[in-house]
């Protein structure tokens, strides 16, 4: 067989060197990915744990397999000479053109695969490492800029297709959406000042995942800060989006900065109540306070007497370490222990709120 024939303007010779180049990149493309792979964990996490590289090394390996085969394919292929035979026109393109822009674009499809394949290895590594420590911010902000720099990654794999496979000129195309992104940002002001507002809450830290907080009525949990909005798990297992604007310009009650968690009840008496019984009321209750171990500190005294009702006020508090249930139980046993004393002494309350 004479490997110098010319088949399709090309020799079989080049046909075979193209062909053993593939078989090769074949053989080694796994081998290449998870060098390639295990290199850019290395270099993410120094501290190169064994059983993390085992169970995030493959996520990576397929997508730089197959983006490694192509750009070989394609390296190698054009090597040969476009056959002659092949030069027709669709619709005022050549077959060369057509075949040229759909090499480019499956490139750039692979290449932003790669690449957001990459960023999304980093990101479960980060995370993985950011679960280690006990500040929860920095879970939540591996998760920001991940999403972040996915809506970068996506913007220029669009651009990198205008430019190549369309041949725009992007200096152009950017000098032209700049003025419509001027009349785009006016109308859609609103969600450029959430965007802004996430990063500052992302750097002033007014309160970050897990914080239990208040804000516009509602109480609730931080589940997720994200571009637009932040996600609160309120008391009543509701889930709410809260525009981070809002959340940034409102008046938010981290209470999970709350060194100390208050009790406070009003017990609205009976105006025939007389001040002697409002006084042992008081010195009571403060001799009942004051054998509740849990209490950090407590004031008891009447607030207001008029018409209508006279008001024991009674303001306890305690570690905001207490667990919740234990906070209500002893909230409860308080409540009870001021009824009890109003019942055995004939202590009325008021009827009138």
């Amino acid at each position: 067989m004479n490997i110098d024939q010319t088949i399709l303007s090309n020799s079989l010779r080049s046909y075979l060197f193209v062909a053993a180049i593939l078989i090769v990149t074949l053989l080694i493309k796994r081998l290449v990915s998870r060098f390639f792979a295990s290199m850019i964990y290395t270099w993410v996490d120094k501290q190169n744990h064994s059983e993390l590289r085992k169970n995030h090394v493959h996520r990576l390996i397929v997508p730089i397999e197959q983006f490694l085969l192509f750009l070989v394919a394609i390296i190698a292929i054009y090597e040969l000479k476009f056959p002659t035979a092949w030069n027709l026109n669709l619709f005022k393109l050549s077959l060369q053109q057509l075949l040229d822009s759909g090499i480019k674009l499956m490139f750039i499809i692979l290449l932003i695969r790669v690449t957001l394949r990459t960023l999304e290895f980093i990101a479960i590594i980060l995370e993985n490492k950011a679960r280690l420590t006990k500040d929860l911010s920095d879970d939540q902000l591996v998760l920001f800029f991940r999403d972040f720099f996915k809506v970068i990654i996506y913007i220029i794999g669009v651009l990198l297709v205008l430019r190549y496979v369309f041949n725009e000129n992007i200096g152009n195309l950017v000098t032209s959406l700049s003025i419509v992104g001027a009349a785009i940002a006016l109308s859609t002001r609103e969600s450029l000042e959430n965007i802004i507002a996430s990063f500052i809450i992302f750097f002033d830290k007014p309160f970050t995942i897990g914080d239990l907080v208040k804000v516009s009525g509602f109480t609730g949990t931080i589940e997720k800060i994200g571009l637009r909005s932040t996600r609160i798990r309120t008391q009543e297992k509701t889930f709410i989006s809260v525009p981070n604007k809002q959340m940034v310009d409102s008046i938010v009650d981290n209470i999970s900065l709350r060194s100390e968690r208050r009790i406070e009840m009003d017990l609205q008496l009976s105006v025939t109540t007389s001040a002697k019984a409002l006084a042992d009321f008081a010195n009571h209750l403060r001799a009942y306070l004051k054998s509740e171990n849990d209490l950090n500190s407590y004031q008891v005294f009447v607030s207001e007497s008029g018409k209508q009702h006279h008001t024991l006020h009674i303001e306890c508090l305690v570690n905001m370490q207490m667990d919740i249930d234990a906070f209500q139980i002893l909230r409860e046993r308080i409540n009870l222990a001021a009824i009890e004393y109003a019942n055995t002494n004939q202590i009325q309350f008021s009827e009138k709120g």
